[in-house]
């Protein structure tokens, strides 16, 4: 049977994550949005970016914003569904990617 979210040691003690998007890669899907709106949103570009916890859009290349544990399954789940591949979550301490294309 195979684990959900909390999978490869993210998020199983509790230890923070933080989520980015390779704006290079976004195809404008909006799949993240729809998946965790507190998160990700897309700005005027058609691309999506991240959200900081003051729900203000970070537009800056490779800004990063930290992932609720209450809204972690959605995180990866819009890693998995993303078409441009574009959706990386890693931990904050190390920041070693989890969940999203170069996760290991």
């Amino acid at each position: 049977m195979q684990q959900e979210a909390p999978a490869g040691g993210a998020g199983e003690a509790g230890e923070p994550l933080e989520v980015w998007i390779d704006q290079d890669l976004c195809t404008g899907d909006g799949i993240c949005v729809q998946y965790a709106p507190e998160v990700f949103e897309l700005d005027i570009d058609g691309l999506a970016y991240v959200k900081s916890a003051e729900d203000e859009l970070l537009q800056d290349a490779g800004a990063t914003t930290p992932v609720p544990l209450t809204l972690l399954q959605d995180v990866v789940d819009s890693a998995k569904e993303c078409p441009g591949d574009c959706i990386h979550v890693r931990r904050v301490s190390d920041r070693v990617e989890v969940f999203g294309p170069d996760a290991e």
